[in-house]
């Protein structure tokens, strides 16, 4: 009989209580989740895939709401560096987002209306302690790799940290220790774009047929261009107009560059809940992984037995390479065995979710090595 805990859209009420880093505690948690492959016989096989900001459970499924691949279908697959006929997969939602899991849109089973802002804050080691939950409840105790890129990679570091006597492989592509003064900067423009918006009504808009979507994609618009490089941005749109011969001397999308970040903000609100955003920002900002441990960053790493791989882009100005460089140090300061390789590709911090060869041969050395 086929274990109905794995499979594609699953989704499972785990009981608390949930204690949380910022004091509040959550009765019981749902998880979406998906799983890929087939758990061996000793559990040896597991993989955790940890999703960026607007990420999700679907990695490499059709996605329910847009149509699309899923978000890691270049690596993850048939063939691909983390494959379902070598290893069971396993991608959850993260807690506070809006794909299943737990967050501001979910029922609040006190009051049986949404959190809305009554959704305690979060930050990402919740997430993280959700997700061990979850394997819990799969039934799986060690990891083979715990592997994410961005807001991924700051979980895997968390995993490696928080649970380091499961995880025996960690892969932490275009991320960081800590949220930078500059990266809180940014979010907080965000944030201040959806609770601007009128319709966002203190959180409260559910239920009422329009939510702050203007908000939530000026704030999309804006960090859609920090995932960017300039010299990708110049080479795929210049400052070629839009569908025109001149410009309107007016405030339309002249610019093919503005047409497409006004596409992506629109697309993001078709999928994506505004508060999830807040609540995810805010737990982006929280992360320091070393003032968690004392102030001292390689002392997160004291416990763990882990092989660690890092990944850098050298056209990603949002985690710049310098940053994936600290957490090397702090790893050779505890003597753990750290890989690093910074790759050069033309699409800035996006580089983890686009055609990069290198990334592929990299990830897939890794594995196989650490099989």
């Amino acid at each position: 009989m086929d274990d109905q805990r794995f499979g594609l859209s699953r989704l499972v009420t785990l009981s608390g209580p949930l204690l949380l880093d910022g004091g509040a505690s959550l009765t019981s948690i749902d998880i979406a989740y998906e799983t890929y492959g087939t758990l061996n016989a000793d559990g040896s096989n597991a993989i955790l895939i940890c999703h960026a900001l607007t990420g999700d459970q679907h990695v490499a499924s059709v996605h329910p709401r847009t149509g699309k691949p899923g978000w890691w279908s270049r690596m993850v697959g048939d063939g691909k560096p983390i494959d379902p006929a070598r290893h069971f997969i396993i991608c959850s939602n993260v807690l506070g987002s809006c794909m299943g899991s737990s967050g501001p849109a979910a029922i609040d089973p006190a009051t049986g209306a949404p959190y809305a802002m009554r959704f305690p804050v979060i930050t990402l080691r919740d997430m993280v302690r959700a997700q061990a939950l979850l394997l819990d409840h799969l039934g799986i105790w060690s990891l083979a790799a715990v592997v994410g890129g961005s807001m991924g990679g700051m979980q895997v570091l968390e995993w490696a940290a928080t649970y380091p006597a499961r995880v025996r492989s960690a892969v932490v592509i275009a991320s960081a220790a800590r949220h930078s003064a500059q990266n809180i900067a940014f979010h907080e423009v965000g944030r201040q774009a959806v609770m601007a918006d009128p319709n966002w009504r203190g959180g409260n808009y559910y239920g009422t047929g329009e939510g702050p979507s203007a908000g939530l994609a000026v704030a999309r618009m804006a960090a859609h261009i920090t995932y960017l490089s300039e010299a990708g941005l110049t080479g795929k749109f210049g400052r070629r107009l839009q569908a025109r011969d001149a410009k309107t001397f007016g405030f339309d999308a002249d610019f093919q560059v503005e047409s497409y970040l006004r596409h992506q903000g629109l697309a993001f609100v078709d999928r994506f809940d505004a508060n999830s955003y807040l609540y995810i920002t805010r737990a982006m900002d929280y992360f320091d992984l070393a003032e968690e441990h004392g102030g001292r960053l390689a002392d997160a790493f004291k416990g763990s037995k882990a092989r660690f791989c890092l990944v850098s882009f050298d056209t990603d100005w949002l985690y710049p390479t310098a940053e994936s460089r600290a957490i090397v140090h702090a790893l050779n300061a505890t003597g753990a065995a750290a890989s690093f390789v910074e790759l050069s590709a033309p699409y800035g911090h996006d580089s983890f979710l686009l055609d990069v060869p290198e990334l592929y041969r990299v990830v897939d050395g890794f594995l196989r090595a650490n099989a």
